[in-house]
């Protein structure tokens, strides 16, 4: 199949200014930028005219872990222009997963990636989940991290304790045994359980395995709130004594409160580069964040895993005492309502029928709506949905996103959880950059923000031959109106497809065209190896 892309601006991913030129797509690649011989013979030809021609977009923070088993084309990235996502992220995800623990794991992941009966749970690893993918078909790109928790839970359950130095050295092997799979780094999620069990020197361990296939670490820090510099500080030494790439996940700073510490970030970031320590971060162009609703309780209720947690919400002495620590805090936690609030943090999905009329409302209106304090409101709802709750946050400010969007560090991404009445960055975040912060704010010019959703994750990461328009580079392309190109979705209404993307080609095949999908399974499976 020979495409010809013509009469477009070329964007190449690079930062360099645009330049018009055509475009040749042959089969799986880029065959040429320039331009082409316009009575040569060609299976489809595209007018770019006025248009921008840029590589496809690279999600760095995805969860379509469990979405790509049950639908492979996951539309709201194609429609936004994504052709590579990255899953396995907060160190929890699909695999690995011993089948001893599928049931309380299920639970676990549900508020963030969702649950399914139509999934097959027996892969165990990360090869058996990733050719169960391969086997099924992908309509993007898909690509994986270690998750920490799953490592730490089949190493040595789910308990909150230090592991012992036997099951630190199973938790390097299965590490390994994940990386030489494929794997393009470790994740963690410092707030997620059981990964907030680990201690620093775990994490350092883990991640000089990563630094074997020079990996990067991924990381929803300990705190992004109250406590973000002795957080930042640890992430950085874990880089520094493990010698893996470090990747902050959705960096941001929550609660009025904590935005004067944002100065004495930012400074920890340009130390780290100033010793050399390799350091990124990914970030959605939002001021709401979302995740699952349970993780406004204190640490202790979740030890032992979610079914230990559904027990604790039905206890009404335990009920109290995380009612006493959410009011009081706890050292080192990251407090969701103490910097939301409990009128600024809203349900977003619910697993059973019985609760869909909470969607929507804040903590606050389901006490109003189930005459309960909010507090038990949010218990009863959790304890009534086995955990499968998630939830949107309002905690940051609108030249916050600016100022780190032009950080040296930044990459776009989505962190989208996709069920329900999902967060609108699900379907948005890549054109609100180029619509809202490019075109409308001039915060960063076109060249720069198409590289920070290109060339600049695939060097991070380690995607070969993406990132860039350039022969013998795969034909993953996104085609774009730079004069309508906006995200439509709101936090009341987040259910929207953007404006102004028009084609999106994965491996030269023409997956959304003028608006209309065609093939829904263009794309495949990314391992990345690494010759030690």
């Amino acid at each position: 199949m020979k495409t010809l892309i013509k009469n477009g601006w070329i964007v190449d991913g690079t930062g360099r200014p645009r330049f018009a030129a055509d475009l040749v797509l042959e089969d799986e690649l880029i065959a040429a930028v320039g331009n082409a011989d316009q009575a040569a013979s060609f299976d489809r030809v595209v007018d770019a005219q006025g248009l921008i021609v840029a590589p496809g977009f690279i999600d760095t923070h995805s969860h379509s872990d469990l979405e790509v088993m049950v639908n492979p084309y996951v539309e709201a990235k194609i429609r936004q222009g994504v052709t590579t996502e990255l899953l396995g992220q907060d160190g929890v995800s699909m695999a690995p997963l011993p089948k001893r623990f599928i049931s309380p794991w299920r639970k676990n992941i549900a508020g963030l990636d969702g649950d399914s009966d139509q999934v097959d749970w027996d892969y165990e690893t990360t090869d058996g989940y990733l050719q169960a993918l391969e086997a099924k078909g992908v309509g993007l790109n898909e690509s994986y991290l270690v998750p920490h928790g799953n490592v730490r839970m089949e190493a040595m359950g789910l308990d909150n304790r230090k592991p012992t130095a036997e099951e630190l050295a199973r938790m390097c092997a299965i590490t390994r045994r994940e990386m030489e799979a494929g794997a393009f780094g470790l994740s963690t999620g410092l707030i997620y359980i059981p990964c907030a069990y680990a201690a620093t020197a775990e994490l350092i361990e883990l991640c000089k395995v990563v630094a074997e296939f020079d990996g990067a670490f991924v990381v929803h820090q300990r705190s992004e709130a109250d406590t973000i510099l002795e957080s930042m500080r640890e992430v950085i030494e874990i880089g520094r004594r493990s010698g893996a790439k470090i990747h902050f996940s959705h960096f941001k700073i929550c609660g009025r409160k904590n935005w004067p510490l944002i100065d004495q970030a930012l400074a920890l970031l340009d130390s780290a580069a100033a010793e050399g320590i390799r350091t990124s971060f990914d970030q959605y162009p939002y001021v709401a964040g979302s995740t699952m609703l349970s993780v406004i309780l204190p640490p202790w209720a979740h030890d032992g895993g979610a079914d230990k947690l559904i027990e604790r919400l039905r206890d009404p002495e335990l009920r109290r005492r995380m009612v006493y620590d959410i009011e009081h805090g706890i050292p080192g936690w990251d407090n969701f309502v103490d910097f939301a609030g409990l009128d600024q943090i809203f349900v977003t999905s619910v697993k059973t029928s019985a609760n869909q009329d909470l969607v929507g409302k804040s903590l606050q209106e389901i006490g109003e709506l189930r005459h309960a304090n909010p507090y038990d409101a949010a218990f009863d709802l959790l304890l009534a949905e086995e955990n499968a709750v998630g939830m949107v946050d309002f905690y940051g400010a609108e030249e916050h996103v600016i100022r780190f969007l032009t950080r040296p560090e930044q990459n776009v991404c989505t962190d989208g959880l996709l069920g329900g009445r999902p967060h609108p960055r699900v379907f948005g975040s890549f054109p609100r950059v180029l619509g809202k912060y490019v075109r409308q704010q001039q915060a960063l010019t076109l060249e720069d923000a198409v590289r920070k959703m290109t060339s600049k994750p695939a060097a991070v990461f380690g995607f070969e031959r993406r990132g860039s328009l350039k022969p013998e580079n795969f034909a993953d392309v996104v085609i774009f109106n730079p004069d309508t190109i906006l995200d439509k979705g709101t936090f009341v209404d987040p259910i929207q497809f953007p404006e102004g993307i028009e084609h999106v080609f994965i491996y030269g095949r023409h997956v959304l065209d003028s608006g209309r999908i065609g093939c829904d399974r263009a794309g495949k499976v990314l391992r990345k190896f690494h010759a030690r």
